[in-house]
């Protein structure tokens, strides 16, 4: 059970940083044309787990257990953003090829397959001060979660 305050602020903030940076990445990708390649899915994924664990949490009897879970959880869409800021900083090479995403949209499918935008896994598609969408999601993911835990590992006062 959720009973102290830094526990109470760590389950939000398990809701609400995954929440934060998905809508973020979603507004990138249908608002300003921001493709996601493969390893961008791939950060995805564990928010995807981390929100619903942490709606869970609002529900379950075991709410420390699945705050701490969506805290790991967003710590590893850190470390895969990691990974992905290397491979757009050459640093090392990525593990897959690059993507595309058909539309939705109308028409035929060789017309949508020659009409969809390549988007490489090793070229960032933005920055801001150097720093890529996989880099900001490393430092806030990896922040974010280490406070969490460190929040729920708190004793009492």
């Amino acid at each position: 059970m959720i009973d102290t305050a830094n526990e109470r602020l760590a389950q939000r903030l398990a809701l609400a940083v995954p929440a934060l940076l998905l809508g973020g990445a979603y507004v990138a990708q249908y608002g300003f044309g921001l493709y996601p390649c493969e390893m961008c899915w791939w950060q995805r994924w564990p928010h995807f787990a981390a929100l619903a664990l942490a709606l869970l949490s609002f529900l379950a009897p075991s709410r420390r257990l699945l705050v701490t879970l969506a805290g790991f959880a967003i710590i590893v869409s850190g470390l895969i953003g990691l990974f992905h800021a290397g491979v757009e900083y050459h640093w090392w090479d990525g593990i897959t090829s690059c993507s595309a995403m058909l539309s939705d949209e109308g028409g035929s499918a060789l017309e949508q397959i020659m009409n969809t935008p390549l988007v490489r896994c090793d070229e960032a598609a933005w920055r801001f001060l150097g720093i890529s969408l996989a880099g900001f999601n490393f430092l806030i993911s990896t922040a974010a979660g280490v406070v969490i835990l460190r929040l729920l590992g708190k004793k009492p006062s």
